[in-house]
């Protein structure tokens, strides 16, 4: 298992682990909501007795019940609910009394028994919501008289019912911002590890290659053939080049006019006369001129990163075919190939640093290519269509200078 998989299924996990813990909050919380939700019933029953045994006595002619029964405590025990809202009806639907509502309008402490226009309206609009939902109590005042006891959640337990959902987006974007704040962290040492391999890199070929353009020129003076000189001459002149993209790297180059179809034949041209004569390949330009913006030298690399690529997922023999196009504002060039093809799955894995299907390779081609062309000239690069046994195409977009259709 390479490390890009293993990522796969610790983010696979790491999302388990997350679901678990939101259902273990939602578990508790419900738990806890119908714990509060039950005690208030049951104080509501408490209420509902109390102003059954209270409707009694103010209907009971007999002395004695009354001494037997403390008026006072029932009272009470109406008067201590400060936090559920309460409708007291009866039959008819007329409300007897009303507890904890904010009403629109204040209550004249004065008068408190007497209801505004508007409090009323609100009253009865609240008891035509009450009477849809399961929060009613119906008290048995006598064998034909009931009255009947409508009420809300309390404040409490309705701010609790959030709670469980305001602790899953804290803990989301707390997951976020640690998220934001390691990949950025990453990121940033990626680009340092990228600067710095870049610039030792052209430091240290400078040296052996500005020594052996010094050889070059002393075997001129010799009797050895030229022509074997002018061709060390042109791969020395191919590492300072190489040398010159590694130093591009390790900072913002400067974007030159140029045209793709002339950077594509020149990294085509160079290409095939180092493949296998097995490898057939083809380049289909568009017919004229297709201006862009670019670091020549680095485009060029990227073009030859892909061909190289190609050559090594055919394993010998096949057939590359390198198209340039114009699609609205963009210029496109696709690089396809007959080779072993690409599981959709690694279709963005391909980019990252270090993933490889080759026994021998960094895996860092397609990663720098991938810099190049979406940091530094502003555009796309990906994995256009693939299939396994058959081949895969890689698609490069760069903004044009000029619109062109």
């Amino acid at each position: 298992m390479n490390i890009y998989e293993a990522r796969r299924y610790g983010v696979v996990v790491f999302f388990i682990l997350t679901i678990s813990v939101v259902v273990f909050f939602l578990y508790t919380s419900s738990n806890l909501i119908n714990d509060l939700s039950r005690q208030e019933r049951e104080r509501m029953q408490i209420w509902a007795d109390a102003t059954k045994k209270i409707a009694n006595i103010t209907m009971s002619e007999d002395d004695s019940y009354h001494s037997n029964v403390d008026i006072d405590f029932l009272l009470s025990i109406i008067e201590q609910n400060h936090s559920i809202p309460v409708l007291l009806t009866d039959d008819a639907g007329e409300i007897l009394l009303h507890r904890n509502f904010d009403l629109p309008e204040p209550v004249d402490s004065l008068a408190p028994y007497i209801i505004s226009d508007a409090n009323n309206d609100f009253l009865y609009e609240k008891l035509s919501k009450l009477k849809n939902g399961k929060n009613v109590i119906h008290i048995q005042i006598s064998p034909t008289e009931q009255q009947h006891i409508y009420y809300e959640d309390s404040k409490l337990l309705k701010k609790l019912g959030y709670y469980p959902y305001i602790q899953i987006l804290v803990l989301f974007a707390f997951i976020g911002i640690v998220y934001f704040a390691v990949s950025s962290t990453k990121r940033a040492e990626q680009n340092k590890v990228w600067v710095g391999l870049s610039k030792e890199t052209a430091h240290q070929l400078g040296t052996p290659i500005s020594s052996l353009m010094g050889w070059i020129e002393v075997l001129r003076t010799t009797d050895i053939e030229q022509d074997y000189v002018d061709e060390m001459n042109k791969d020395v002149n191919r590492l300072s080049m190489i040398a010159s993209r590694f130093s591009k790297i390790g900072s913002k180059p400067t974007l030159e006019p140029c045209d793709v179809n002339t950077v594509v034949a020149h990294a085509s041209e160079y290409m095939a006369t180092r493949i296998s004569s097995r490898i057939k390949l083809i380049t289909d330009l568009y017919p004229s001129p297709i201006d862009v913006k670019a670091s020549e030298p680095l485009f060029q690399w990227v073009m030859e990163n892909l061909i190289k690529n190609a050559v090594d997922a055919m394993e010998g023999t096949g057939t590359i075919t390198v198209t340039s196009g114009v699609s609205g504002k963009n210029a496109f060039i696709h690089v396809q190939d007959t080779g072993k093809g690409i599981l959709r799955k690694n279709f963005d894995n391909v980019f990252n640093p270090g993933f490889t299907s080759k026994k021998r390779g960094w895996g860092l081609g397609l990663t720098l290519a991938k810099r190049i062309i979406e940091q530094y000239h502003g555009g796309k690069i990906y994995v256009l269509n693939s299939e396994i046994g058959i081949g895969t195409t890689f698609a490069i977009e760069i903004p044009l200078t000029t619109d062109k259709e």
